[in-house]
């Protein structure tokens, strides 16, 4: 039987860049899509696949605080400079869960400059969509 104190609660989510807690992020999600070429084989008529890329994408939201991301992402404007790339560091760690864990998202790279967007009455809030090309797995905590 699940014991509903073990699911994981999203308010331990964590998000860091350059060793710091990004404590505005409210939402971060990435995930690999596995690209596959179909195979035709004699004698069957299944189809079968063979994986032949990996793209890693994802998304961070929080409330606007600063301009740092504009700037570091906004280089790439400047015909001198180069991309903006970067790591991640995603963690979740709800205490009463049977797992945490911590993910390390390598050479990630923004799809926008968030240059501004605002709503009267509304707090700011920002979404930054990113590329990565690569992820190690840190840790992974486990009941005993």
């Amino acid at each position: 039987m699940l014991d509903a104190s073990r699911v994981i609660n999203g308010t331990y989510g964590y998000v860091y860049h350059d060793g710091q807690w990004l404590t505005n992020i409210k939402s971060a999600e990435a995930s690999v899509e596995i690209a596959k070429e179909e195979i035709k084989r004699a004698g069957s008529r299944w189809t079968a696949h063979k994986v032949t890329g990996l793209t890693g994408s994802g998304t961070i939201t929080g409330y606007k605080v600063t301009s740092e991301f504009v700037e570091r992402i906004g280089q790439i404007a400047d015909d001198k400079a180069g991309t903006f790339a970067t790591e991640l560091i995603l963690k979740l760690e709800d205490p009463e869960s049977y797992g945490a864990y911590r993910i390390r998202l390598k050479g990630v790279t923004f799809d926008k400059i968030p240059l501004i967007n605002f709503e009267l009455g509304s707090i700011v809030e920002e979404e930054l969509p990113f590329n990565f090309t690569g992820y190690e797995l840190l840790d992974k905590l486990t009941a005993e």
